[in-house]
């Protein structure tokens, strides 16, 4: 396994970044700590969760998961780079959530972050990520809760997740004028081939101000995973926006020019997907977010591939990215 620094932290994280959010709804406890024994077997120290995790009416299952694999000793919460969210409701689905029980004020972080904590049977959480914007709550006020938390040892470090870029860049201008925190040091976005809006905004502010970029849906809900050629062979069907997407006849054209081209190489479509965005810049590494143990091992595979000029070529061709801005909106 490869390690990079955390965005302009002196954090080392693994390239991969083990992704937790079907624990419980789709992976049972048992095989999710099989899943984080290998993980951490392989090299892969960084593992991403969020308090909302478990869904419906078991919000906090996955956190819980975790905490009992931590509990479990000989080490595991030493060796692990952990961080969670804070901003989504933690009420059953369609339930109003009572008030001041989500989003970032001072008083919900200081709860969600006990909650987690207990959850996640840790007395600290490396990285501590904002899930969303919260257009009610200043920076000041989010920068002055953290300041406490960190002081109490609570949490290390603060990223963001789903920030555009102009937020991230008055989230660390409000930190350095305040002084003590160093402000966010990671942004959690989606980026993929067939999603590269980031490109424009996100990422260029992420570098700009030292954030480490952690991709979400590296396989764009599967549509990047081989879903054509699993249609074919009679295997698992696309569900969710990689079905939505196949209905329109010049997507699902551009997916199959995409796994002939893969094919062609001798290659594995998931994996490549994973290794195109390790060569992307200011890329610390793409969540994975398997339900078994084999997802993880063909995960594992794709930080050994080198893609070659030739098929970076062609993936540009088949997914052009936006350009740069502000020319890709400009003009």
């Amino acid at each position: 396994m490869k390690y990079t620094q955390l965005g302009r932290t002196g954090l080392k994280v693994s390239r991969l970044v083990l992704g937790t959010m079907n624990f419980g709804p789709q992976t049972d406890e048992p095989d999710s700590h099989a899943i984080m024994d290998a993980a951490l077997d392989a090299g892969i120290n960084f593992f991403d969760t969020a308090n909302v995790y478990g869904w419906g009416e078991n919000k906090g299952r996955t956190e819980s998961i975790i905490g009992n694999w931590f509990a479990k000793g000989e080490g595991r919460r030493d060796k692990v780079v952990l961080a969670t969210k804070v901003y989504g409701n933690m009420a059953a689905d369609g339930a109003a959530p009572w008030p001041n029980h989500d989003k970032l004020s001072a008083v919900n972080i200081r709860r969600a972050v006990d909650a987690s904590l207990k959850r996640l049977q840790t007395d600290h959480i490396d990285v501590y990520q904002f899930h969303h914007i919260d257009r009610a709550t200043p920076f000041e006020e989010v920068w002055q809760a953290i300041d406490v938390l960190i002081q109490q040892g609570k949490i290390l470090y603060v990223g963001s997740s789903n920030f555009p870029g102009y937020k991230i860049a008055q989230a660390n201008e409000i930190a350095a004028r305040r002084g003590g925190t160093i402000g966010l040091v990671s942004e959690q976005c989606l980026y993929n081939l067939a999603e590269r809006r980031a490109e424009m905004e996100v990422i260029p502010a992420a570098q700009d101000y030292g954030l480490g970029v952690i991709p979400w849906s590296p396989l764009h809900g599967g549509l990047l995973g081989g879903v054509i050629k699993k249609e074919v062979e009679g295997g698992r069907r696309a569900s969710g926006r990689a079905a939505d997407t196949l209905k329109d006849p010049s997507s699902r054209a551009q997916i199959q020019a995409y796994e002939d081209l893969v094919d062609k190489h001798g290659l594995e479509p998931g994996e490549v997907a994973l290794a195109w965005l390790l060569t992307r810049p200011g890329v610390t590494g793409p969540i994975v977010g398997p339900r078994t143990a084999q997802q993880l091992e063909s995960a594992i595979r794709a930080t050994g591939l080198e893609p070659s000029e030739e098929l970076l070529t062609g993936l540009d061709e088949i997914f052009p990215g936006p350009g740069p801005s502000p020319e890709a909106f400009a003009w």
